[in-house]
């Protein structure tokens, strides 16, 4: 009896925490199973790609796509988008109020049919445009809807 009490609360504790601080809990994805491969593209693309660029939505979206790809990533697109740390807080979770959303939509369903953008080749990783960091392994390839592209190269194979 009092096992079963405490699986209750902690499942009541799960629902909780998932609807007010996102779609994790102790490390799982709860909302993300929600939300389709497109959905989870779309957000990732609208929200960190400034919302207005095609090209920069494109260089995310591709972003996303070569990361599915690696082997090293979660095996999903929302896996991929919905990695602790990696992408915008609140990516899954926050509303999409303009009309960025008519576009990342539009830009969500050409890169699930193959689009990539070609300045991104193999990069799987970006940060906001004008920020410069001392390490010596980050090789950018492309600026592009207010990020900087870049592939993690050992030093000198540049």
């Amino acid at each position: 009896m009092a096992l079963s009490k405490a699986l209750l609360r902690i499942a009541a504790l799960a629902v909780v925490a998932t609807s007010l601080g996102g779609c994790s809990f102790l490390g799982i994805n709860f909302g993300m199973a929600q939300l389709s491969e497109k959905e989870c593209l779309m957000r990732a693309m609208y929200f960190e790609s400034n919302r207005s660029s095609s090209e920069g939505m494109l260089a995310v979206g591709t972003v996303v796509m070569n990361r599915l790809y690696d082997g090293r990533y979660p095996r999903s697109v929302c896996g991929v988008v919905g990695q602790k740390n990696q992408f915008a807080q609140g990516v899954l979770t926050k509303k999409m109020t303009d009309s960025g959303a008519v576009l990342a939509s539009q830009m969500a369903d050409q890169v699930l049919r193959g689009a990539r953008h070609p300045g991104v080749a193999n990069a799987q990783h970006f940060h906001t445009a004008g920020l410069r960091f001392p390490y010596n392994n980050m090789y950018y390839v492309l600026e592009a809807g207010g990020n900087e592209f870049y592939e993690k190269r050992k030093p000198g194979t540049f």
